[in-house]
């Protein structure tokens, strides 16, 4: 069976918001990524959006990446050193678990479908990063939304291992980019990320092609899903979410 409900959408506004909630049902918030929450942004962003539009966001990066990298080099506010060896990496650490509760607070302020948890390439499979993931999921309480975690790397390698955390936790979803990869568990919602075609991990100057797209409605119709999720995350997302979402209504 096809999916009842796809939600297609860009990470990020693409345009201005007022624009944006006309042209699409759903978007990926990436400044909840690089600082805490604003909650008075959120309440706005709330208030301001259709009623049923949908919004996901990205984890504050205290609780993914050690504040020694370089994506810490936009934040606004930074951990004190000598506690950098506590953050990231999912550790079952006293400061990462606080972290959560500014992220879940968050996400129940936005009513998010989603909270998405995007984990850096230096994140590889090792007994101990499979041990802090097992802790950390254990131990955090989402309300009211759905956590979907994006892993890269050598994962792919190690996909039993994954598979048996996420089976855990009916709220757990395997995020991925459907052209490089395919959840290693299929449930009831589906979330893909699309960061273009090509490289390594990435390409976000790819622009996506009509072959391209429908090879994506190809693969959201075969999810077995009844709610997917469709973001882009390439420097032309908004004319090829657009695109795509055109094609999913034929």
């Amino acid at each position: 069976m096809p999916p009842q409900s796809i939600f297609v959408g860009c990470c990020g506004f693409a345009v201005g918001r007022r624009k944006y909630y006309t042209l699409f049902d759903v978007v990926e918030l990436q400044d909840t990524f690089y600082n805490p929450p604003d909650e008075a942004k959120l309440n706005k962003l709330r208030d301001e959006a259709p009623t049923n539009f949908k919004f996901t966001m990205k984890a504050w990066q205290a609780v993914t990446h050690p504040p020694s990298m370089r994506t810490w080099r936009r934040a606004k506010v930074i951990p004190p050193k000598d506690k950098w060896d506590k953050y990231g990496y999912l550790k079952p650490t006293k400061e990462n678990f606080e972290a959560w509760e500014v992220i879940d607070k968050a996400a129940n302020i936005l009513q998010a479908e989603f909270i998405i948890i995007q984990l850096p390439p230096s994140f590889r499979f090792t007994e101990e990063n499979l041990r802090n993931m097992t802790e950390f999921f254990s131990t955090i309480k989402p309300r009211n939304y759905l956590v979907g975690i994006e892993v890269r790397g050598d994962w792919r390698e190690h996909e039993t291992e994954l598979k048996d955390v996420i089976l855990r936790y009916d709220w757990l979803i395997h995020v991925v980019d459907p052209f490089r990869w395919s959840p290693v568990v299929k449930k009831d919602v589906t979330y893909f990320r699309l960061h273009g075609i090509g490289g390594a991990e990435v390409n976000y100057k790819y622009k996506y092609t009509d072959d391209d797209l429908r090879r994506l409605r190809e693969k959201v119709l075969s999810t077995g899903s009844n709610v997917v999720f469709a973001l882009f995350n390439n420097v032309y997302m908004r004319d090829d979410a657009l695109r795509f979402k055109e094609l999913v209504k034929s």
